[in-house]
């Protein structure tokens, strides 16, 4: 099993249940995440595995996230990218100016959150 260190407050993350994080989301509860006690950050798992979907984010970087999805999201699903994700994230890389194997939301910073925004408002 993979182990996780919390970027914020360097603490061993613990792989919880959804329901431990979202007690009001029964949709939630079966699935898997690492959360961080001390500080509260926390990170969903790709189905049916313990590996994190992305970084452990704080309320800002989840906040960003969010934002950075709403903007996004929508252009993937458009005709212009052929309604796949993947064209949209190698458009989103040029803009960017990061490789694709680093482009992925998850994986981003508040800063890159933010610039996700902006490029997709541009558009």
């Amino acid at each position: 099993m993979a182990q996780v260190t919390c970027p914020y407050c360097n603490q061993p993350a613990a792989l919880v249940a959804g329901v431990a994080i979202y007690p009001y989301r029964p949709d939630l509860a079966h699935l898997s995440f690492w959360q961080c006690a001390p500080c509260g950050a926390r990170v969903g798992c790709h189905k049916g595995t313990t590996q994190p979907l992305g970084r452990l984010a704080n309320a800002e970087l989840r906040l960003a996230k969010q934002q950075a999805h709403a903007a996004f999201d929508p252009l993937w699903r458009t005709p212009a990218f052929g309604e796949t994700r993947n064209s949209a994230y190698n458009w989103l890389a040029d803009r960017l100016g990061i490789p694709r194997a680093d482009c992925h939301i998850g994986m981003f910073d508040v800063e890159q959150c933010r610039r996700v925004v902006e490029v997709c408002a541009e558009r």
